[in-house]
């Protein structure tokens, strides 16, 4: 049920994965199903699990809904009332704090109305879950302007391993102004401490006309952001225009280049990126030509995947399928496509009982299990 995509390794890959093949050859792959697991969730942008074992699923139209053992147990609407569900907008990503079982909050990225002028950008909030939906709210950071053009709004949660919070917010469409600019949001990944503080040491604290919540800065739309279960490292994908979707390691202060250097052209097949390489910006450790519209990763930890173990899982929104991303340390050996005709995948985790889920648009979340 495999088929091995075309691989497009950076510089001298090639030939580093030509000398390490007898040594690093993956195991012999086991097939895999995919089965469904929930129902009724029509674009299921982002989930994580509570402490008490139920699944915590973010519908982009601004419904929250709590899963136990593949039922619905809970559905709270209209719990954000500055939200704005157009476009690429609306409820977006949802992550438990890490001693969640203590504290209970809960962190959430969407797109709001709240702010100066029209339209919308990407705000992030922490809250705790009540019987009637979202208690004690608090707001941790809301990027502006708000822009009207309903795109690249990112946005991925994660927490590091210090327990300070990372999220993405893209570029709004705004690729010429915003990703290059540490004054103006968009196009960035940013850190703050967990009740929205920003860290001591944060890249850009204290720089003039910087914003201090930025860690890395030159980036497009990242829609898929994990912590590395083994180094601590974010890694962070984004998408490209037509090619260059990449993969990256986020570094704090580091420039990504967009849209200066890119692997993609426009959408009409004309040039627009200066260079693929200069002095000072960051080269992604993969990038996909053609593009395919990279959602949702996780990094595969679990015994019940023995070959996809070490690995990376990466969605495709416009093939419908995942990308197995084989690693050395911090090399992508080879591109592999797995769980194909799945559909066009939004979110993607491993779960607490070590099994893969999969949110995708319009059929609701998978569970992969072994044959």
């Amino acid at each position: 049920m495999f088929k091995q995509s075309t691989f497009y390794p950076l510089g001298f890959a090639i030939l580093f994965w030509l000398s390490c093949a007898a040594t690093s050859t993956p195991q012999a792959q086991n097939e895999y199903t995919f089965t469904s697991y929930v129902n009724g969730i029509e674009v299921p942008w982002g989930m994580d699990w509570l402490s008490s074992g139920e699944l915590l699923v973010t519908d982009r139209s601004g419904i929250l809904y709590v899963v136990r053992e593949g039922e619905i147990v809970g559905e709270y609407k209209e719990v954000l009332g500055d939200l704005y569900p157009e476009r690429q907008g609306g409820f977006l990503d949802v992550q438990t704090h890490p001693n969640h079982a203590e504290n209970g909050w809960i962190y959430f990225s969407y797109s709001s109305t709240a702010g100066d002028g029209e339209g919308a950008n990407t705000k992030i909030i922490r809250a705790k879950l009540g019987e009637n939906g979202l208690e004690q709210v608090e707001t941790l950071y809301k990027a502006t302007p708000n822009s009207r053009r309903g795109v690249h709004y990112g946005s991925r949660l994660e927490f590091g391993t210090d327990g300070t919070l990372y999220f993405t917010i893209g570029d709004r469409g705004n690729r010429d102004v915003n990703p290059q600019s540490l004054s103006i949001d968009g196009g960035k990944v940013y850190r703050i401490n967990d009740d929205g503080s920003i860290p001591q040491d944060n890249p850009f604290l204290g720089q003039a006309n910087a914003i201090e919540a930025v860690y890395s800065y030159g980036h497009r739309n990242q829609q898929g952001m994990e912590r590395h279960p083994v180094t601590g490292q974010m890694w962070a994908h984004e998408h490209g225009p037509r090619g260059g979707d990449e993969l990256n390691i986020i570094q704090p202060g580091k420039n990504y280049g967009w849209p200066v250097i890119s692997y993609g052209i426009n959408y009409n097949g004309t040039p627009f990126a200066e260079d693929s390489v200069r002095e000072g910006m960051q080269q992604p450790i993969q990038y996909w030509i053609p593009s395919i519209a990279p959602s949702g990763m996780t990094f595969v930890t679990s015994d019940r995947y023995p070959d996809w173990k070490g690995h990376l899982l990466v969605g495709s929104l416009k093939f419908g399928l995942v990308e197995l991303l084989q690693l050395d340390d911090n090399t992508v050996l080879s591109r592999t496509e797995v769980l194909q005709g799945i559909g066009r995948v939004r979110s993607i985790k491993q779960g607490p009982d070590g099994y893969i889920y999969v949110g995708v648009t319009g059929q609701g979340i998978f569970r992969v299990e072994g044959v």
